[in-house]
């Protein structure tokens, strides 16, 4: 499937012969014109759309169209006996490969994978990285909501108190992750004194000089993780030149050879293993 396709923007039903609207997606082209969930759609282009001919297939070849083109649905809202009308110009609906994605317990979480489009690696990619950063920063959130959150909702402390004590396992973690050189750098560049302790380090020359340290860690994985398949390309390519082959695309080999050390070398663990490890 591709990663969009162009249409109001509703999820339906079909229920005795009449479509009944189950969500209309956010800020899409449906909710722009008035449309809310519990709808029924009775007619589309003052032609009714009841009955027999209500099919899936022809509901969606009615409701789908270019985009920017019009449609007009006639709806019959609940409580209410009069058809009403809306306009709805199509537009671009994303297809969202995961219907949800949560923590089952505190070591297994859970994806599901509704149908799979251009998008799906993508999102999983996101729930991946939304899993870790749970794992990762668990302690620190945990020691935030007991020493800060808690404590302020309970009137034992003040908001400014709160605050700090919030923040404070916050600058720990950025203070493991952060090299010295980065921190530097933000120091001098934000005209500050040398500091002496950490406590002397403003949270807003803390946060850049993190976000920089992770980038260098990211362009390292990525490299170390680049380097094998980059050597695959170049036997194939020499291989296939060797033999004449010079019209065979390299890539169409090597792919196989690629997703083969990929799981035989168990990467997806060692990946995840090297990631977690960079935050120890």
């Amino acid at each position: 499937l591709k990663g969009s396709f162009s249409g109001v923007g509703i999820e339906f039903t079909i229920r005795q012969d009449t479509i009944h609207v189950q969500n209309v997606i956010s800020n899409g082209p449906a909710e722009r014109a008035g449309i809310v969930a519990g709808d029924k759609i009775v007619s589309i282009d003052d032609k009714p759309f009841v009955g027999k001919i209500v099919t899936n297939e022809e509901a969606m070849h009615r409701l789908k169209g270019p985009k920017d083109t019009k449609v007009k649905l006639g709806i019959l809202r609940y409580g209410s006996k009069k058809e009403q009308f809306f306009t709805v110009t199509r537009g671009d609906i994303p297809v969202k490969s995961i219907r949800a994605t949560y923590m089952l317990d505190e070591t297994t979480g859970y994806i599901r994978i509704k149908n799979f489009s251009d998008n799906t690696y993508e999102e999983v990619v996101i729930a991946l990285a939304l899993f870790l950063t749970v794992y990762i920063m668990g302690p620190y959130w945990s020691v935030a909501n007991e020493q800060g959150l808690q404590p302020y909702l309970a009137g034992q402390i003040s908001q400014e108190e709160a605050l700090k004590n919030v923040v404070a396992p916050m600058r720990e973690f950025m203070f493991k992750q952060t090299r010295e050189a980065d921190l530097a750098l933000f120091v001098n560049l934000a005209g500050d004194a040398r500091p002496d302790t950490p406590d002397d380090v403003s949270t807003f020359t803390l946060i850049p000089a993190y976000v920089i340290s992770e980038l260098k860690t990211a362009f390292q994985l990525g490299f170390m993780i680049y380097i094998p398949f980059i050597v695959i390309d170049m036997i194939v390519a020499s291989t296939l030149m060797g033999m004449g082959m010079m019209m065979l695309p390299p890539v169409m080999i090597s792919m196989p050879f690629k997703i083969l050390l990929f799981v035989m070398v168990d990467g997806w663990q060692l990946l995840i293993r090297s990631l977690i490890v960079s935050f120890k």
